[in-house]
């Protein structure tokens, strides 16, 4: 294959923005429904309120908000790797791996088109 066609410069920067800009709002949308404003014991209601308490609803309560708190710091950390993304394609760098220089293939941009890294340099990044 030849090396120009995977080049940057012949990526369609305007079709990879369009799918960043789509996966930001749909992690906006899901932190927003993440997003926890009352206390626990407002949310568990009368159940954590006195010595009637339930242990296991208690318990149910605060095991689903740390999974949403996971979950909120996961959509988190990919909303900042889209942002960075969309900055990379500002500046001209994006499909460049920041590791070795090299394009990154258009397949990998169009599966994960927030990809620093080629799948060469992924790959070895997660065998550390």
């Amino acid at each position: 294959m030849d090396a120009r066609a995977d080049s940057p410069a012949q990526l369609d920067l305007a079709h990879f923005r369009r799918l960043l800009e789509a996966e930001r709002a749909r992690v906006l949308d899901s932190l927003e429904s993440l997003n926890h404003t009352q206390a626990l014991t407002d949310e568990t209601g009368d159940l954590a309120t006195g010595p009637g308490d339930h242990l296991a609803d208690t318990a149910s309560e605060t095991y689903l908000r740390e999974l949403d708190e996971s979950l909120e710091e996961q959509a988190e950390l990919l909303l900042s790797e889209i942002e960075d993304a969309l900055r990379r394609i500002d500046e001209g760098s994006y499909g460049v791996c920041a590791a070795c220089g090299r394009p990154i293939a258009p397949e990998r941009l169009e599966a994960v088109p927030w990809a620093k890294l080629c799948l060469e340099d992924k790959r070895a990044e997660e065998r550390r």
